[in-house]
């Protein structure tokens, strides 16, 4: 039983580190803090809570998550301190050791951290003193219960999460140790879920997950019925897939979302190699083939589609020769934007087996490479639409700043100052014409408001 007393006036800050999923799981935790009395702690005032919630997907993240509690136990002394997330999930024992550290949830108890929460602050409000970094994990076998999730936070765009880990195992990856085997909610709850984000002012979804094209495990329902069922949710005017594995991607979809009334022109594709060898030794479940149909599909039913793509370089086993294979299959792919990750080593995961090691000044220089490879092609992508007509969501804006949105098809547009006065666009969409590139070329400007 939830003590609820405890929450009361109580302040907190919360610390999100990692993939849009964490940050939209963040924000259901402080609705439900909220909902129980907790308020925002203002900038620069002590909190008496303190949630982070970490990732693990490299070294250098989980450097980053201690960092970061490190930080935040720092400038709360006295706060009652709770991590959660992949790290806290992956290492614990070793999390509840950080000095400041109260409570640490793996990936199945997160699901129910008012409770755990509730339970281990009251005992330490009785007791007044710390509870001495208790962790509470189970085995990822064990990981079963699902966290729902559809928040927005401080953003414009509701996050709605439709599954939860991962049956894949990639030998680079520890995501499956971390979130658990994939499992999913039913469509009926998803769509309740969306109808709730119109009641709250919602317009725009984007549907988060570790494999979301996995969806169904728990339910033996379909992504593509999902899709279909979101599709007819009055209110919302725009829903976004966040990332789909290339094999997940089938034909229908693609599809259905050139057709749909709202499923846009978006996609988000992990690629992670383009050489079918280094594919096979990250144990990738199609070949650069596949790959090649889906992003040609896409383009012959929605030309103006944004097509992201996920790539991993130095991974181990990426020969020059290999990589110099990734380099040109990217070229000729007709793609907006490269995600460029380094790879980095993980302790327990298979691929620490595989021969050749690329270096670290190596792995830059791959990285520099893509990453300017991706610049000309989302500069291409941008240009083609200079002059243009677009219909525009716009987000929540700073005063005396300019206001940001995005298009259908995921242009990053400016609205300048001087015309965004006087004018009340948060969370409104807008048709304008697109003028040319910003100081930075990140954004197109408005050339008209229509």
């Amino acid at each position: 039983m939830i003590n609820t007393s405890v929450f009361q006036n109580k302040k907190a800050k919360f610390q999100t580190l990692g993939c849009k999923l964490n940050f939209s799981e963040t924000s259901t935790f402080g609705q439900m803090l909220y909902d129980l009395g907790v308020v925002p702690a203002a900038k620069g005032e002590k909190a008496d809570l303190c949630l982070v919630n970490t990732c693990s997907v490299t070294e250098i993240a989980d450097r980053k998550c201690r960092q970061a509690i490190h930080r935040i136990v720092r400038e709360n002394p006295g706060a009652f301190v709770v991590v959660t997330g992949c790290y806290a999930q992956l290492e614990a024992e070793e999390v509840s050791g950080i000095e400041g550290v109260d409570l640490v949830l793996g990936s199945n108890e997160k699901a129910h951290l008012v409770q755990f929460l509730s339970d281990a602050w009251s005992r330490a409000q009785d007791a007044q003193t710390s509870t001495g970094g208790q962790f509470f994990r189970q085995k990822t076998k064990e990981i079963v219960d699902f966290a729902p999730s559809c928040s927005r936070g401080n953003r414009t765009r509701f996050f709605l999460k439709v599954q939860d880990g991962c049956n894949y195992f990639c030998t680079y990856c520890t995501i499956p140790y971390a979130r658990g085997l994939s499992r999913n909610p039913t469509i009926a709850s998803l769509v309740e879920q969306a109808r709730q984000a119109v009641l709250d002012g919602g317009k725009e979804i984007v549907l988060t997950g570790v494999n979301i094209g996995d969806f169904g495990r728990s339910t033996g329902e379909r992504f593509i019925d999902l899709v279909k069922a979101l599709d007819e949710v009055d209110g919302i005017s725009r829903f976004r897939i966040s990332s789909l594995e290339p094999d997940l991607l089938s034909d229908e979809l693609i599809a259905f979302c050139a057709q749909s009334r709202a499923f846009m022109p978006h996609f988000h594709i992990p690629l992670q190699s383009g050489s079918d060898e280094v594919l096979k030794l990250m144990h990738r479940r199609y070949d650069t083939a596949l790959f090649a149909h889906k992003i040609e599909l896409i383009r012959q039913l929605m030309p103006d589609a944004f097509i992201g793509v996920d790539v991993m370089v130095g991974t181990r086993g990426e020969r020059p020769e290999l990589f110099e294979e990734t380099y040109a299959f990217l070229d000729g792919l007709d793609v907006s934007q490269l995600h460029v990750f380094p790879y980095s080593e993980r302790p327990g995961t298979a691929a620490l087996k595989i021969p050749f090691v690329v270096s670290e000044k190596e792995k830059k220089e791959r990285s520099k490479r893509l990453l300017a490879l991706s610049d000309a092609k989302t500069m291409a992508f941008y240009q083609r639409f200079v002059g243009t007509q677009a219909e525009v969501l716009f987000e929540k804006s700073v005063r005396g700043r300019a206001m940001k949105g995005f298009t259908k098809n995921y242009i990053r547009v400016e609205l300048p100052p001087s015309q965004a006065a006087g004018v009340n666009l948060d969370n409104q969409l807008a048709t304008v014409v697109l003028g040319g590139f910003n100081h930075d070329h990140s954004a197109l400007i408005v050339d008209e408001l229509r």
